[in-house]
């Protein structure tokens, strides 16, 4: 009876593995699907994840005329916390385990490939963006000292020369003019800090956002183009809040807050166009199509995580404001996960 059951097992086994390993093909794929239908929505694609970009890192901007969204509002750190939550799942669920298939998958030969890359350099890539974070601020702080300083002296400079009476008011207004000088350097320096994370922000975002144009464009299958449009147009207008809600903190001017606006609105359906124009020579599980992919999402995968967790969320859940505001400190929490939450179903489909 032993036997003849491990024999039987045996035999399942067989089989099992045999299946297996014919799913298992660094063959290119053949196309079965329709061309044209496909063509159609990728083209619908562009459109839709443009509009919906757009739109999505406008809204925050727009917050100086439409009361509701202006930064000090309590709804813009809910909307951001929702935002966050799709930027951080965006990283978790969707980027970060694709560039764990692209870097483990058995088409790349070699020992070299045994090393787990993907963590790796999710890891780096979160070191290095915490490094240009850091410094990048304390030098944008040491020069706002120091412009502030300079300016204080130069103004005690000119009442000296003014007489007896003037020296006697500088010095005793002294301490007042220093602590000027600290609030004005913490001031430029908290803005500057929110220029630094948003434009950091944005490379992340760009990154990923290019890999998944490309990826989608090249696609022939009309189920997963189709798919494809309405998680990316969900995905883009979110992830275009959380940036959008960064560009309108960091307060820049016009010119710098439209070029940021277009590069990121343009930057999926650039991605899309691309796939669509080497769709024909593409090869989804050719070595290189492999590395360059994988790599590139764990960069950007590193990048999000880090930003949505440091300098989105723990930036804002530690924020003053919230931490003396109950209602809106669980409001903003449920924001969260249901953005998170949001996100990770998609990944069912995208």
């Amino acid at each position: 009876m032993n036997a003849k059951f491990l024999i039987l097992f045996c035999w399942i086994l067989l089989l099992v593995s045999k299946h297996v390993g014919a799913d298992c093909t660094c063959d290119p794929e053949e196309n079965t699907g329709d061309k044209g239908t496909a063509l159609k929505y990728k083209i619908g694609a562009i459109f839709s994840i443009l509009v919906a970009g757009a739109i999505g890192v406008c809204l925050p901007v727009l917050g100086k005329t439409i009361p509701a969204l202006h930064p000090e509002k309590n709804i813009f750190f809910i909307i951001k916390a929702f935002a966050a939550g799709v930027i951080l799942s965006t990283g978790f669920i969707h980027v970060l385990p694709d560039a764990f298939k692209k870097l483990t998958s058995p088409c790349l030969k070699g020992t070299a490939w045994g090393f787990p890359f993907t963590g790796f350099i999710a890891m780096v890539s979160a070191i290095v963006t915490l490094m240009i974070d850091a410094f990048a601020t304390s030098y944008y702080q040491k020069s706002a000292v120091k412009r502030a300083g300079t300016h204080a002296g130069d103004e005690e400079k000119v009442r000296d020369e003014s007489g007896n009476s003037v020296q006697v008011h500088t010095h005793a207004t002294h301490g007042h003019a220093h602590g000027s000088i600290s609030l004005v350097a913490d001031s430029q320096s908290e803005l500057l800090r929110h220029r630094v994370i948003s434009q950091v922000l944005e490379l992340g975002i760009i990154v990923h956002s290019v890999i998944i144009g490309i990826s989608l464009g090249a696609s022939e299958d009309v189920d997963t183009v189709r798919t494809l449009l309405g998680a990316l147009t969900f995905h883009q207008f979110f992830e275009g809040m959380g940036l959008g809600g960064c560009i309108s903190q960091a307060k820049f001017k016009c010119g710098t807050i439209t070029t940021m606006a277009i590069f990121f609105s343009l930057t999926t359906p650039v991605g899309i166009a691309i796939g669509i124009g080497i769709s024909n020579v593409y090869e989804e599980n050719s070595t290189t199509a492999l590395i360059v992919e994988g790599i590139f999402n764990a960069a950007s995968a590193g990048i999000l995580i880090y930003m949505s967790l440091v300098d989105l969320l723990a930036a804002d859940f530690m924020n003053p404001r919230m931490q003396s505001n109950g209602k809106l400190q669980s409001m903003a929490s449920a924001a969260l996960l249901i953005g998170a939450a949001c996100m990770s179903i998609m990944a069912k489909w995208a």
